[in-house]
């Protein structure tokens, strides 16, 4: 049979791969996979993150995957030379970084390079208005990407044959983290969600909010690295559904909506490149900002005086994950309390979540800071305070992370400058008076307007 690669990139699973399908299909499969210099630039949580769901990836081939480091286009037309390959199959890519490397691939090509699928249940780009033109707004978005509809998941054929007489390399050790990062690899990740879905899910969008809660499906690493498809998400979504309740069926209509989002940042990516690292809108053009400095290492170290705040960070730099409503209060903090562009928080998160998926990552920071699509408005700034008394009522989650609170009980630990003992274990002051900082953020933001 005619040798086809599979070069696996964002789609690190053997499960739902249409790619993969494509492949089998057509001949005896050499699954690749290149160790990109580029990928160097990746945080310590996304590169381990990555090297689990590779080792996983090698085991679920029986070990036939080959693993090379160097640059894509000069690997791949390597591999294709000594395994005699008559085409390189892939999952289509969809952002500026990856389009760029697969073109370079395909011109250093004697054979084709043929995509099929995507990371995202519906391609981006494929969702579009009326008249042609891409969505700017989310809801008209999702009515459309609804509308459009999915393939079922794809299934392996069960005669595949792996190609074994390739060299590789051996899949580096993963940096040391604190994180957990079992669910990056397909078959934990699958576990994980099988047992949200038996239950948990049911109170999902009651408890999404709350990160004090275990309420969420943490399936977002296992998207990123295409440990899991969405496509099988949205799939065991629409089986289970009718065997739910009323409350319970809303939960699931929900998590559909946050699978949603993410195709929606993404297609908004795939249309407007330029606004994975510029304002999408020019609606804060002439907004001053201030450049990072002592504050700003606060903010990233944990440090800022805010429990809620520091809880979040800290968070972000153990386990290489935050919860959204985190996220959301973090960036809110950083760009208008300590009036800081957004792109410098966007960057840190990158840096450190194992997640970190650049349209999502990108787009969600241009949402809280008022230059993104559905931007939420400049003047709508959260209190940090009043952000953990409602979503963290115990405080547990806050005496979870910064151990200096723990002293205190239940919503006390959210204003530690309340209580007579509430530094007397070395927690910081604040760094900064939240209602003289939002009032500041309005007054640029209205010299901007005028």
């Amino acid at each position: 049979m005619p040798a086809q690669i599979v070069w696996f990139r964002r789609d690190l699973r053997v499960r739902d791969h249409p790619a993969l399908v494509a492949a089998a299909e057509a001949g005896e499969v050499l699954p690749a996979f290149v160790l990109d210099p580029a990928l160097e630039r990746a945080g310590d949580a996304r590169t381990a993150a990555m090297l689990t769901a590779l080792e996983a990836l090698h085991r679920a081939t029986d070990g036939a995957l080959v693993v090379r480091r160097g640059r894509p286009e000069q690997v791949i037309p390597e591999l294709v030379a000594e395994a005699a390959a008559e085409a390189v199959h892939v999952s289509g890519e969809t952002t500026p970084f990856g389009r760029a490397r697969d073109r370079r691939v395909e011109r250093a090509l004697d054979v084709p390079l043929v995509a099929t699928g995507t990371p995202y249940a519906v391609s981006p780009g494929r969702v579009r208005k009326g008249d042609g033109g891409p969505f700017r707004v989310f809801t008209p978005f999702s009515r459309a990407w609804l509308e459009h509809g999915w393939r079922a998941p794809a299934e392996l054929p069960a005669q595949h044959r792996w190609v074994r007489r390739v060299e590789g390399e051996p899949i580096p050790e993963a940096p040391e983290v604190a994180a957990n990062l079992a669910w990056a690899a397909e078959e934990p990740a699958l576990e994980r969600w099988r047992e949200f879905l038996d239950g948990p899910i049911d109170d999902y969008d009651a408890s999404r909010e709350r990160p004090d809660l275990d309420g969420t499906s943490r399936m977002s690493i296992a998207l990123k690295l295409g440990a899991v498809h969405p496509r099988t998400l949205l799939a065991d979504l629409d089986r289970v559904a009718p065997k739910r309740s009323k409350s319970a069926q809303r939960s699931l209509k929900r998590y559909q909506t946050e699978l949603a989002w993410r195709e929606f940042y993404a297609d908004v990516v795939f249309h407007h490149p330029r606004s994975a690292w510029h304002d999408f809108t020019d609606a804060l053009a002439r907004i001053p900002y201030d450049e990072p400095g002592e504050s700003f290492v606060a903010w990233q170290e944990g440090r800022t005086g805010f429990p809620m705040v520091d809880a979040g960070m800290r968070q972000l730099a153990a386990e290489g994950w935050m919860h959204n409503r985190l996220r959301m209060l973090t960036a809110s903090f950083l760009t208008k309390d300590l009036h800081v562009w957004w792109g410098h928080g966007a960057q840190h998160f990158l840096d450190r979540l194992a997640d970190g998926d650049i349209a999502s990552n990108n787009h969600g920071w241009q949402w809280t800071a008022g230059t993104g699509t559905d931007a939420s408005p400049y003047f709508r700034v959260f209190n940090p305070v009043l952000q953990g008394q409602k979503f963290d009522p115990t405080g547990d989650y806050v005496r979870r992370w910064v151990p200096e609170l723990r002293h205190l009980e239940g919503k006390r630990a959210h204003e530690p400058w309340k209580a007579d003992d509430g530094y007397a274990h070395g927690y910081p002051e604040r760094i900064l008076d939240h209602a003289v900082e939002r009032r500041e953020a309005l007054d640029r933001y209205e010299a901007a307007k005028g």
